[in-house]
C-alpha cells in the first residue's frame, strides 16, 4: 500500500491483506439493513466456527458474539463492529458494487466486520498467550435502529471489563487514526412539532392563526437555543430538516407539521435543548393562541471516551501509525457504540480511510459513490491487536 513504511501493519494482518478485503467485498455486495443482516451473520458465524472460536448466534436479534478465551485468568476484552447497510442506491464505479437495488454500505459498515473478523483469525490460534479473554461483538442495526441496545438485553457484556470500537472515517487522511477522551460523537434526538391554528382565506386573514406564520417564527427562535443557551465553546445543532403544511396559494393554512433533529455532546446541552424546545413551543403557541405539541424523542446519547482506554488506544495508535496518531476530526453524528459505554469503560477511535485519489470529505459517508481505502482496515486491525498485546498479552508475559 502507498505510504506503506509509514504503518506497522501487524505481520500477521499483512498476510491476511487479501483475505480481509475479500471478505469486505463479499459483505459490499450484499448489504442487508438493521436486523435483516442474517446473511452476513452467517458468514460471521461460520467464520468463527471454522477457527475453534466459540460463537452465540441471534445476539440482540441478528447479532453474533464470538469468544476466545484465554488459559491464564484475567479480564474480559470486547471489541464491536457493526454490519448493517443503509437504503442508498450505489452509484459507484468499482467491480465489487452492490448486487441489491437500493441497498448498499455506505458507511464503511463492511470494512469494520472485515477488519474484526481479521483480528479474530490472527487469534484463534494464541488462546494460550491470554491473560485473560477476547470478545468479538458483531451488532446490528446501528443505523437509526439501536442495535447496540438489543444486544447488550441479551447480555453481550456480560462479564466484560471493557470494550472498544472504531470507524473507518473518510474526514480523516489514510494513514492517521484520531482518537480523544470525553464526547466523541454527538446525542441523535428528532423531534416533530405540529403547529395548530385556524384555517381561513388568504384575503381575509382576520380572525385567523396563520400556522405557516407561527411555524415561521419557532423556527427562528428554535436556533436561539445554541446561540444563547448553550456556552458557545460547547457543540449542539437544532435543525429543522421538515416543513409540511398549507394546500393551496390563497388559503391560510391552520395546520403545519415540522420535524428535526437535536445534537450535543454532553447529557446536560442535551437536556437544555429539550427544557428550552419545550419552553419557546409554549411560548409561541400563547403569543400567537395558536397550540402547538412537541413530541421530543430521545436518541442516541453522546459518545463519551474513558480516558483510561483512550490511553491504551492511543498507545496502540502510536505502535502502528506513530505521529499520525491525532487528535481526530469529530462530527455531531449519533454512534450507538455510546450504550456500551454507558455500561462499561469503552473507547471509540477513528480510522483515516479517505480514498487517495479524492480530496478528504469529497465522497462523505452516506453517499451513493461512497467507498474507503481498503488498506486503512490493516490499520485498524493492527490497532486492536496491539491493545490485546497490551492489556491481555504482555502482562502474561
Amino acid at each position: 500500500m502507498e505510504n506503506r513504511l509509514t504503518a506497522n501493519i501487524h505481520p500477521e494482518i499483512k498476510l491476511l491483506s487479501n483475505k480481509i478485503t475479500a471478505i469486505r467485498r463479499e459483505i459490499h455486495q450484499h448489504p442487508e439493513l438493521g436486523f435483516e443482516e442474517f446473511r452476513t451473520s452467517k458468514l460471521i458465524a461460520n467464520f468463527l466456527r471454522k477457527r475453534g472460536i466459540l460463537v452465540e448466534e441471534n445476539v440482540g436479534k441478528t447479532g453474533v458474539v464470538g469468544l476466545i478465551k484465554g488459559l491464564a485468568p484475567g479480564p474480559t476484552i470486547a471489541f464491536r463492529a457493526d454490519m448493517d447497510a443503509l437504503t442508498i442506491q450505489e452509484k459507484s464505479k468499482h467491480n465489487y458494487i452492490s448486487l441489491v437495488k437500493g441497498k448498499m454500505h455506505a458507511c464503511g459498515h463492511d470494512g469494520h466486520v472485515a477488519m474484526l473478523l481479521g483480528v479474530a483469525e490472527v487469534l484463534s490460534n494464541k488462546s494460550k498467550l491470554l491473560a485473560g479473554n477476547v470478545k468479538f461483538i458483531f451488532q446490528p442495526a446501528e443505523e437509526g435502529g439501536g442495535g447496540a441496545r438489543f444486544m447488550i438485553e441479551d447480555g453481550c457484556l456480560d462479564g466484560v471489563d471493557e470494550i472498544y470500537g472504531m470507524h473507518l472515517w473518510n474526514f480523516q487522511k489514510f494513514g492517521t487514526f484520531g482518537i480523544k477522551p470525553g464526547p466523541v460523537m454527538a446525542s441523535a434526538d428528532k423531534f416533530n412539532i405540529t403547529v395548530n391554528g385556524t384555517g381561513g382565506h388568504g384575503a381575509a386573514p382576520q380572525g385567523t392563526v396563520d400556522a405557516i406564520m407561527v411555524s415561521s417564527h419557532l423556527v427562528m427562535a428554535l436556533q436561539t437555543i445554541v446561540s444563547r443557551n448553550i456556552n458557545p465553546l460547547e457543540s449542539a445543532v437544532v435543525s429543522v430538516g421538515k416543513i409540511n403544511g398549507g394546500s393551496n396559494f390563497n388559503i391560510i393554512t391552520d395546520s403545519v407539521e415540522l420535524e428535526g433533529t437535536a445534537r450535543a455532546y454532553t447529557e446536560e446541552n442535551r437536556s437544555i435543548i429539550k427544557y428550552r424546545m419545550q419552553e419557546i413551543c409554549s411560548g409561541i403557541a400563547r403569543t400567537y393562541g395558536a397550540k402547538i405539541d412537541l413530541d421530543y424523542i430521545d436518541g442516541y446519547p453522546p459518545t463519551i471516551n474513558n480516558e483510561r482506554l483512550t490511553n491504551v488506544m492511543r498507545e496502540a495508535g502510536k505502535r502502528v501509525v506513530g505521529e499520525n496518531t491525532v487528535e481526530p476530526f469529530l462530527s455531531m453524528g449519533g454512534e450507538d457504540f455510546s450504550y456500551y459505554a454507558q455500561k462499561i469503560p469503552a473507547s471509540f477511535g477513528f480510522v483515516g480511510s479517505a480514498p487517495k485519489n479524492k480530496k478528504i470529505g469529497e465522497v462523505p459517508h452516506h453517499h451513493p459513490e461512497f467507498d474507503f481505502e481498503e488498506d486503512a482496515m490493516l490499520i485498524g486491525a493492527s490497532i486492536f491487536l496491539e491493545i490485546i498485546d497490551k492489556q491481555l498479552i504482555s502482562k502474561r508475559k
